[in-house]
């Protein structure tokens, strides 16, 4: 071992050590507890009583320990001792308990919170890292009153809103045309060299450098201008960004296009991106940059990257991890009764750029996801495979609810998207039509939400056109006449810097549609920053966007630069969404806003005026659970000796599950960052990191409540209670 990392690896044993010390000082109890006990069993016994006690005096507390179905409200009833004598209690019940971490390949590691204190102290061996000792002071910091937590003021909370700028703002608008200037002259530059030839996109006949400029601005408002012009290669993206990337971050595009991961960014949303700005836009961007730029992590483990969920690995004749048979392995994903997702075999199978946190990045490693955009072009057995797809929707009993996404379902020519509209309005007609012979209460579900999942009006809102206007309005206007009652954009937004001028008015039209455009965001480490997210809402809002979810970032190691321990999902639930949240008195107002599409911005903005409020919260915080479903139900029982934290998540019992989740047993999820790690990139983000002090504290969630708006409409009968399609095996 070199002396450099001799040097290291005592710095941080000492800084390890010292925590622990500190922990001593700090709880006298715990260090007495540990001074008297005659062994490591005695000494938990004496911690167990010490916990125990505390929450004797809080019922609501207790109840929630030994698992009697916790409400959401249940949170706001125990205090902050609660919270971590429950865990304290989690740790002692879950010690010496093996984990299998697919963070490290599924490496099995050992949950020892108390015995590495023990052996600190006993044996002043130091056997875990200063994460794990910190995360340990401040639990005991909060069971033992020094530590309170103090939730924000509206005020505060508006203070750190107003730390982020929107897209819409005059200076952001003034810095983006001169990206866009920039970019294009690179683009005008390279056409002139002969550099880039397109038979469409040509600068034939002009000479003055003023005409090609205006040429070029004309092709900015052509989506297809964007894709074909899109940045593929680290280098032009450092040209395009005026050379402004530094050597570390070209290392790992360079390492990231060894290792074959796709690039692909189109000249529009590379113009949202800050290269020399004013001093209140420092660091704004860092949401919208995370997206672009991959991250080492996700390098190393291109390669080895496995499906978050379960039941996306698909077989067919085999039913996936939630009990459904499906009929192909890519083109159906299901997890729930009532709702599947439909990927078509069109260009839809790609997007407007590569998310770098992308839950389908595992398809983009194995080729099935690509940027080769004229081999993605459907081909003549599409249409077939079309029908036979819709026809297993047509004979399900409980579906009510298709989200075609992909990729991306804006991405599909008006031709290809025109045509998979009309194939499911002619599949539901058909299922409607089949209800009539059948008696009621063995009638099926019928089709009663469309929902497209798409980047573009963050990536390329140009992509929204007339043509595509018109296409949804027809489908809208003969689907409503057979029953179906809820038509869906489903957006990501990440930042209130993707809300621009060009994207208000993609929106705009949209609505005219009427559909409803409501916005899925992923809470990456950059969009978690305090004020970042209730921003983002505000701007959506005065857009007329509802906000639907809020994700914990999906994946494994891959994702460990952007991903944010649940921790700060329920501080930010609790802390800073909470200014947002409806009065149940407007639940009767709020479920009718589907129904009223086309006046979207003005019914946000009238309920917003009436309930006093800056923005509506419609959505939930939740995680997608590598098992069955959505949920934010969960506690930490265990923690690793690197401080990253274990939970156990529990399934939403607020939805209809397939019914192997009654087979199912808790889900456990070892995180890929510890709370210190986190608090540590902040800090790298020049945060203040006293505001997320109480983060430390939460460490266990409740999934809240649907809202009304996101409800299924009723039938005028009864459905069966017959289940089609699938066949339960027992999980592994």
């Amino acid at each position: 071992m070199s002396n450099c990392n001799i040097q290291s690896n005592k710095l941080v044993y000492d800084k390890a050590y010292g925590i622990f010390e500190q922990l001593l000082d700090e709880t006298p109890k715990l260090k007495n507890i540990f001074e008297n006990s005659r062994n490591f069993n005695e000494a938990t016994i004496l911690i167990w009583q010490w916990a125990m006690k505390i929450l004797q005096t809080n019922p609501v507390a207790l109840s929630i320990y030994n698992n009697k179905h916790p409400e959401p409200d249940h949170l706001n009833q125990i205090r902050w001792k609660d919270y971590a004598a429950i865990r304290i209690l989690d740790y002692i019940k879950n010690e010496g308990r093996l984990f299998n971490d697919l963070n490290f390949n599924g490496k099995t590691i050992k949950s020892t919170p108390f015995k590495l204190l023990w052996v600190a102290y006993k044996n002043e061996s130091i056997e875990a890292e200063p994460y794990f000792y910190e995360d340990m002071l401040n639990l005991f910091r909060q069971l033992t009153g020094k530590s309170e937590r103090i939730s924000p003021s509206k005020n505060k909370i508006e203070k750190w809103m107003s730390r982020y700028p929107s897209g819409m703002d005059p200076i952001i608008i003034k810095i983006r045309q001169e990206n866009r200037r920039r970019i294009l002259n690179i683009i005008i530059n390279k056409i002139e060299m002969g550099e880039i030839k397109d038979p469409v996109f040509n600068l034939d006949g002009l000479e003055s450098a003023e005409e090609k400029f205006k040429r070029a601005l004309e092709w900015w408002e052509n989506y297809s201008f964007h894709l074909k012009f899109a940045i593929r290669e680290p280098e032009l993206l450092n040209e395009m960004l005026g050379n402004s990337l530094d050597s570390e971050t070209m290392n790992t595009l360079f390492n990231a296009k060894k290792a074959g991961i796709p690039f692909f960014v189109n000249p529009y949303y590379l113009s949202l991106l800050n290269i020399s700005t004013p001093d209140f836009t420092r660091k704004s961007d860092l949401a919208i940059r995370d997206y672009i730029i991959y991250s080492r992590q996700l390098v190393e483990e291109f390669g080895n990257i496995s499906a978050w969920e379960k039941e996306d690995k698909v077989e067919p004749g085999i039913p996936n991890a939630a009990g459904w048979l499906l009929p192909c392995n890519h083109n159906i994903h299901r997890r729930y009764p009532k709702v599947a997702i439909l990927i078509p075999d069109t260009m839809g199978r790609t997007c407007g750029g590569l998310c770098t946190s992308c839950q389908r990045m595992y398809e983009f490693q194995n080729g099935h996801y690509n940027f080769d955009l004229e081999k993605l072009k459907p081909k003549q057995t599409w249409t077939a495979k079309l029908h036979q797809l819709l026809e297993y929707f047509e004979k399900d009993s409980q579906l009510r609810d298709i989200l075609i996404t992909g990729g991306d379902a804006l991405m599909s020519s008006n031709k290809s998207l025109k045509k998979i509209l009309d194939a499911v309005y002619e599949m539901s007609e058909r299922k409607i039509n089949a209800n009539k012979d059948r008696i009621d209460g063995e009638k099926y579900a019928e089709i009663v939400r469309i929902r497209l999942g798409t980047r573009l009006l963050a990536y390329l809102p140009q992509r929204i056109t007339p043509e595509l206007i018109e296409i949804l309005k027809d489908f809208k206007s003969k689907a409503s006449k057979i029953g179906i009652k809820q038509f869906v954009i489903q957006a990501h937004f990440q930042s209130p810097l993707e809300i621009t001028p060009i994207t208000r008015q993609a929106i705009k039209m949209l609505i005219s549609a009427g559909w409803t455009v409501t916005n899925q965001l992923v809470f990456t480490a950059a969009a978690s920053r305090r004020g970042h997210t209730a921003k983002l809402r505000k701007v959506l809002n005065e857009v007329g966007v509802l906000p639907y979810y809020t994700f914990t970032v999906k994946g494994f190691m891959e994702n460990n630069h952007s991903f944010t321990p649940n921790a700060r999902t329920v501080q930010e639930q609790m802390e800073e969404k909470i200014i947002g949240t409806i009065p149940k008195k407007y639940y009767d107002i709020l479920r009718n806003f589907p129904l009223e599409a086309e006046i979207m911005p003005e019914n946000i903005s009238k309920l917003c005026e009436s309930s006093s409020l800056p923005f509506l919260a419609t959505d939930r915080n939740v995680h997608n659970l590598p098992g069955v479903g959505k949920s934010l139900t969960f506690r930490v029982i265990g923690i690793t000796h690197d401080g990253r934290r274990i939970l156990e998540f529990d399934h939403d019992n607020t939805r209809v599950h397939s019914p192997i989740i009654e087979k199912m047993r808790k889900v456990v999820i070892i995180e890929s960052k510890s709370t210190g790690e986190y608090i540590k990139q902040l800090e790298d983000m020049e945060e203040n990191i006293s505001e997320y002090e109480s983060m430390y504290g939460y460490s266990m969630g409740i999934t809240e409540s649907r809202m009304p708006l996101y409800e299924y409409p009723d039938y005028d009968f009864n459905t069966t209670e017959e289940i089609t399609n699938l066949e339960i095996v027992s999980p592994d």
